[in-house]
């Protein structure tokens, strides 16, 4: 695996491996219990690393030449 690949990894563990950690009702942050706001944050973090790996992917670079 290339490394910028390996950004990807990253949502895998905060998701997963965050949940034992997060796995509270209390506090709430922006109104959401605070399991559902760290769901919700790490949703947009994936987005933000998958528009990472896809701008500097040099795979991706190849095929838009073609």
């Amino acid at each position: 695996m290339k490394g910028i690949r390996w950004l990807m990894v990253l949502p895998f563990l905060g998701i997963l491996g965050g949940i034992p950690f997060a796995n509270k009702v209390t506090p709430y942050v922006l109104g959401m219990p605070f399991i559902l706001f760290w769901l919700v944050a790490w949703v947009i973090i994936t987005s933000i690393i998958m528009a990472v790996v896809y701008r500097f992917d040099p795979d991706v670079r190849e095929e838009e030449r073609t």
